[in-house]
């Protein structure tokens, strides 16, 4: 069995990825690109919030149609009963 001598020099160079440079531009670009993506993310928080309301509004909507539909049912039994 062989065993190979390595030195930190070459450990470094075989294990540490390259330091990669960037243009000015290339950073220019980058940047906008992560300005784009903050702005979509807004925009989806934004819709998200939009729905949420929008199903509670809903919600209660329901709660009141179902409230009077119970009021009308109630008042309906009342009649038959006072009708028998």
């Amino acid at each position: 069995m062989s065993v190979e001598l390595v030195t930190a020099k070459d450990y470094e160079a075989r294990m540490c990825r390259p330091q990669l440079q960037l243009t000015k531009t290339e950073i220019e670009e980058i940047s906008e690109m992560l300005l784009y993506e903050e702005l979509s993310r807004a925009r989806i928080r934004d819709l998200e919030e939009g729905v949420r309301a929008q199903r509670a509004r809903g919600r209660a909507r329901a709660v009141r149609r179902w409230t009077r539909v119970a009021r009308w049912a109630s008042r309906r039994a009342e009649r038959h009963e006072d009708q028998s």
